[in-house]
């Protein structure tokens, strides 16, 4: 019986994949998105291509307009976002994410608290980071710290959006995301 060791396979040619990158956020903007900009830098150290960054206000309706459109355009792999995914009012990202998926990936959000609980303990109770899959996009929904976001990427996302990852990850997934 041959057993997989999680890790990279280093014999496999590396997908770069097309990533949209939006801060959910009534405060920031390019000048002071910190978050948003540590993604758009991991994502392209990776090798990964950012295809669109934007911000965009704590609106449901808007950020459902933003996530169907890149959804819905085949250039678009996935879709990271950051910010909104608290408790308070006006935390609405989970909620916009929610109403467009297809599938939700309960695990990602699962593991995201179990690496956050490490770090600030039982804090990390108050983030509802999320995933899903919407028209074959995957989407995660990233709490709006800089810490946060480096955790989420640095511990999750760069090895299930990089096809070398052993066992399995999420892009070798992607021609099958549409099948009936």
């Amino acid at each position: 019986m041959e057993i997989t060791v999680a890790g990279i396979d280093e014999s496999q040619p590396f997908v770069s994949i097309n990533i949209a990158v939006l801060t959910v956020s009534d405060t920031r903007d390019l000048h002071n998105d910190t978050s948003g900009e540590v993604l758009c830098e991991r994502i392209i150290a990776k090798g990964h291509h950012v295809y669109e960054r934007k911000i965009l206000k704590d609106d449901q309706l808007a950020l459902r307009k933003q996530l169907g459109a890149w959804c819905s355009n085949p250039d678009v792999d996935v879709i990271i976002t950051t910010g909104g995914t608290g408790v308070t009012g006006r935390d609405v990202t989970v909620e916009a994410h929610r109403a467009i998926y297809e599938k939700e990936i309960p695990g990602f959000g699962e593991l995201f608290r179990w690496i956050s609980y490490q770090k600030i303990g039982t804090s990390t109770v108050q983030s509802r980071a999320t995933a899903g899959v919407c028209m074959g996009t995957y989407m995660f929904a990233l709490p709006g710290s800089t810490g946060a976001c480096k955790d989420a990427w640095d511990e999750i996302l760069t090895y299930q959006l990089d096809i070398r990852h052993r066992p399995c990850n999420f892009v070798e997934l992607m021609p099958r995301l549409l099948e009936e």
